[in-house]
């Protein structure tokens, strides 16, 4: 879990400072996304990619059951 200030201080970065950071991360953990068979390689980024898939899919849900609350009660 993030502390507080630490989320404080993602809330304060501009969307290009939070850019520079990601690209930071993935610049560094490169070498281990390639890391072992290609069966291996594939196997991870399908992994990674059904969790991206889901985690979107989670946060849709959500935001579809918020705006139906919103219409219910006439916001």
């Amino acid at each position: 879990m993030l502390s507080k200030e630490t989320i404080e201080w993602y809330r304060q970065m501009t969307p290009s400072e939070r850019l520079r950071l990601t690209l930071i991360a993935i610049r560094q953990n490169k070498k281990y996304l390639y890391r072992g068979t290609p069966e291996e390689i594939v196997r991870r980024f399908e992994v990674m990619s059904r969790k991206k898939r889901e985690s979107n899919d989670a946060l849709m849900k959500g935001l579809m059951e918020a705006e139906a609350r919103r219409h219910e009660f006439g916001y």
